[in-house]
């Protein structure tokens, strides 16, 4: 008998060849998927560092931002007497307008060592009534503090108080106006509390009254006006003002409702013309020293006016406690907390325990941008209405400073 072929055990050459390609395939199949997920974890790694990257960027920029602009001046709480920098040479002094720059300045003129005590720039041991007195400053973020006073009124034992609103704020009052008001509403009360009210700094001693604690905000200059431009054609503050006063509110027109700022400004429109010295337009707040300066009309109305301006930072010096601003928010916050803890004990917790409601407070989220054309202009029609707003943030700055000497005493 023949021999039986069985099947062949293993496999042909030509098997061999294909399941070695198929194998190779395979391999090379495992290596670019390996390779896309290298790739894709270099692509994530370099997505978090770019990410990571922005953050930090964004965060240094905002602590820029909350750093304490310096402009020395005649009645600087530096005593900078006669070393006033123009706004024409302030870009060359940037290291003075930050915290950091304000401190080595401090430093390097030997004023450092004698800012021991926060006395030196408090007025809080001069107050004769346990009042505080928020003669606020339109658009300059009045109704966030306030909403602020409401908190602390429970958490620090204090009545929180404001005047009746109207249709039209009497900034400006005549003696008897002023007298009635003090006795009637400021002063009309035994315990400790807090009265704010829109109007020009009243001098108490004139009227034969004792002194209250006087707080305040203030804003940019140019921000302010945009803000208050934009603030009253905004739908929901017409439809407040008709609910609150009916048919006393008088609708403005659609073309004065369809007012563009930069436009206003540039072509001249009457409502956008910042005439120096002007007495009139006190509807449209864009005098922010008047509400430092005081009832004097002839001496605090002219519009711009550098003796107002003068004013303005004396009665800041003497008379008020704090002037914050919320452009500077953790600076303005522990100063109050420091200087006034009757009243503001825990602010910084408060503010951010609500700061999300706080943001919206007032807000006009319809605002076009200011063109360079524009801004250039105004700046140069608020030079005086600057210049303040400067010097009451040094102010805040050595403030800030001191309480920081003061810390630092106590913790050695």
């Amino acid at each position: 008998m023949g021999a039986v072929v069985g099947p062949v055990l293993g496999h042909s050459k030509g098997q061999e060849r294909a399941l070695g390609e198929e194998l190779e395939l395979e391999l090379a199949l495992e290596l670019c998927e390996h390779r896309r997920s290298v790739e894709l974890i270099a692509l994530l790694a370099i997505s978090c560092t770019f990410f990571l990257f922005m953050h930090t960027n964004k965060l240094n920029s905002r602590l820029k931002e909350m750093e304490v602009k310096l402009q020395p001046s005649e009645f600087s709480a530096l005593g900078l007497t006669g070393n006033h920098i123009s706004g024409h040479d302030a870009g060359k002094h940037d290291d003075i307008n930050t915290l950091h720059g304000t401190y080595q300045y401090l430093k390097s003129t030997g004023q450092l060592q004698h800012l021991t005590s926060t006395a030196q720039v408090n007025n809080t041991r001069r107050a004769q009534l346990d009042t505080l007195f928020f003669n606020r400053v339109p658009k300059a973020g009045s109704e966030k503090l306030m909403a602020l006073l409401k908190l602390l009124a429970k958490r620090n034992k204090f009545q929180a108080r404001r005047d009746h609103e109207q249709l039209y704020e009497t900034i400006l009052m005549d003696t008897g106006f002023a007298r009635h008001l003090l006795e009637a509403e400021i002063l009309n009360c035994s315990t400790a509390n807090s009265y704010t009210k829109h109007m020009a700094f009243l001098n108490f001693t004139e009227f034969g009254q004792p002194w209250p604690i006087y707080v305040n905000l203030v804003r940019d200059p140019l921000e302010r006006l945009i803000s208050w431009f934009y603030y009253a054609r905004a739908s929901w503050y017409l439809a407040d003002r008709v609910k609150t006063f009916g048919s006393k509110f008088k609708m403005p027109s659609v073309q004065w409702l369809k007012k563009d700022f930069n436009r206003c400004l540039l072509t001249h429109d009457p409502e956008c013309v910042y005439e120096q010295l002007d007495m009139n337009h006190l509807g449209d707040h864009r005098r922010q020293t008047l509400f430092f300066c005081g009832q004097q009309r002839a001496l605090c109305m002219p519009f711009n006016s550098r003796s107002a301006m003068q004013q303005a930072k004396r009665n800041v010096e003497q008379h008020y406690a704090v002037v914050g601003t919320w452009e500077d928010t953790n600076t303005t916050l522990r100063v109050l907390e420091a200087y006034i803890p009757r009243y503001f004990a825990g602010a910084t917790d408060l503010y951010y325990a609500m700061q999300s409601n706080m943001e919206n407070v007032n807000r006009n989220a319809f605002r076009p941008a200011l063109s360079e054309q524009a801004r250039a202009l105004l700046s140069r029609n608020l030079t005086q209405e600057i210049e303040f707003y400067q010097f009451v943030r040094q102010r805040l700055n050595k403030q800030f400073i001191a309480v920081q000497q003061m810390a630092q005493s106590s913790n050695n």
